[in-house]
């Protein structure tokens, strides 16, 4: 057997780098992380923190312009954005030790700054040093979209990467995509005092979701200021004009910055996956096996770079498997299992997903039973303000099984999170709505909707024999 500097050497330090490397150090296996740019990849740097502080800023600057509906006399408000964005890179700042190379270093981790390039499936190049390794993680995430449309290079579009220096609200921004990062910045933006054009080539905005709720947050966007313009085919971008193809004919529409959000593409540029036999897919992510393992069986890829899901949860979930199967695969491995993947859109209210959603169910041609609750009747939702959204469920016909569920409302991020560990345990409706929940919290919409359920699946033959019991018992 030869012998090898690292037991793994995992390139990249986003979410999927950091946990796989963690897993190694943890078992006492040899690793070596490299990263050439920064420890705590697009998450931590330019993704989920800032988006997320943003989104923050953005929400209480509207709950101000606002505050009559809450009894409050509402004074006038100046958004300084300078000190908006200051607070973001605050928040990186106290975040970023968690990820950092001293922290990393101390758990076990050989952290090497620089860029890493295969020379074969056991040598990576870092600079002038040269690591061997028995394995190899690739974890080296994926970067903004930007199509090549006339014209928009020359006016130095911003994406989720170069968003973040920004220090001057832009007057009139266009936000070209109706994705999750589309949707909220578009929100943010407004809340903060930009004119916001979004458009997008679709019929639809979030287009994961289920049509009830790709309206409903359309029409919040459009309460809010926000000129949200669908089935629009961005075309050529003139001066400060981007064109659109629409069913009526060509449209400007003027701007003062435009904002690119039509999702990320796997990022493999220098990597030397050549030298190793390795070629990206069409989408431009890497292909691996059920165990996460590339056409090179030493080789395993995880993240952002492999899809099928960019969420970071996700390449924290698909990071054990890589770790696991690159340094156990001898003995044993496990199949990466997709069977319960929840996400969240942030924008307020937020939309949040497991599973099936009811147009997936129908799709495939599934006996389903679909039952809602709608949050205007919840009694924390009306005294907190946010009586608007609902939870929706996903069964099989006849039986509590969830197969997916949706909510739209405030804190749907949070609240999802009861439906991921019963799907993920086999729990039904009927645990959940045999659960105590609290009152008044926005929990309880959870056990709301299992006792919709129980309602719209009452055993009416045993009730009617109890009835016939209770009369012969008065």
């Amino acid at each position: 057997m030869k012998k090898y500097d690292n037991n793994l050497v995992v390139i990249g330090a986003g979410s999927a780098g950091l946990v796989t490397a963690l897993i190694a150090a943890t078992v006492r296996a040899r690793v070596t992380l490299v990263e050439k740019h920064k420890m705590g990849g697009d998450c931590l740097n330019t993704g989920c923190i800032p988006s997320k502080a943003l989104i923050r800023s953005a929400k209480i600057a509207h709950h101000c312009r606002n505050a009559a509906q809450y009894g409050l006399e509402p004074g006038e408000l100046r958004v300084d954005f300078p000190k908006v964005m200051a607070r973001i890179h605050r928040a990186i700042r106290t975040i970023e030790p968690k990820d950092s190379v001293a922290r990393y270093t101390e758990l076990g981790v050989n952290c090497v700054m620089g860029e890493a390039r295969l020379e074969d499936k056991h040598h990576v190049r870092v600079g002038s040093e040269v690591l061997s390794t028995r394995n190899i993680v690739l974890a080296t995430g994926a970067v903004p979209i930007v199509p090549p449309i006339p014209g928009l290079s020359d006016v130095q579009p911003l994406t989720s990467d170069n968003l973040w220096e920004l220090q001057t609200l832009p007057q009139r921004l266009l936000v070209l995509g109706g994705g999750p990062i589309g949707c909220e910045l578009a929100q943010s933006f407004a809340r903060l005092g930009s004119q916001v054009t979004l458009i997008d080539m679709e019929g639809k905005l979030l287009p994961r979701e289920d049509a009830d709720a790709s309206t409903f947050i359309a029409e919040v966007l459009k309460s809010e200021g926000v000129d949200v313009r669908l089935a629009h085919k961005a075309v050529r971008v003139a001066g400060n004009r981007l064109f659109a193809e629409t069913s009526e004919g060509e449209v400007g529409i003027e701007f003062d910055r435009i904002l690119v959000a039509l999702g990320r593409r796997a990022y493999t540029e220098s990597l030397g996956l050549e030298a190793v036999g390795l070629y990206p897919a069409a989408d431009g992510t890497i292909p691996v096996d059920a165990y996460l393992r590339t056409a090179e069986k030493n080789i395993f890829a995880c993240g952002d770079l492999i899809g099928p899901y960019q969420f970071t949860h996700m390449a924290s979930h698909q990071a054990w498997y890589a770790a696991v199967n690159a340094l156990f695969g001898g003995f044993w491995k496990f199949k990466a299992n997709y069977s319960v993947v929840p996400w969240a859109t942030y924008t307020d209210p937020e939309v949040a997903r497991v599973g099936l959603s009811e147009t997936e169910a129908l799709a495939q041609g599934l006996a389903v039973d679909v039952v809602r609750y709608d949050l205007d009747d919840l009694d924390r939702a009306i005294v907190d303000g946010t009586a608007q959204g609902w939870v929706k469920v996903i069964t099989p016909k006849g039986t509590d099984r969830i197969l997916g569920a949706t909510i739209v409302g405030a804190h749907a991020g949070e609240l999802i999170s009861e439906f991921v560990l019963a799907m993920t345990h086999g729990l039904g409706l009927k645990k959940i709505l045999g659960t105590i929940h609290i009152y008044p919290t926005l929990a309880e919409a959870n056990k709301f909707v299992a006792g919709s359920w129980r309602r719209k699946n009452a055993p009416e033959r045993l009730i009617g024999w109890v009835g016939k019991l209770h009369t012969v018992l008065r």
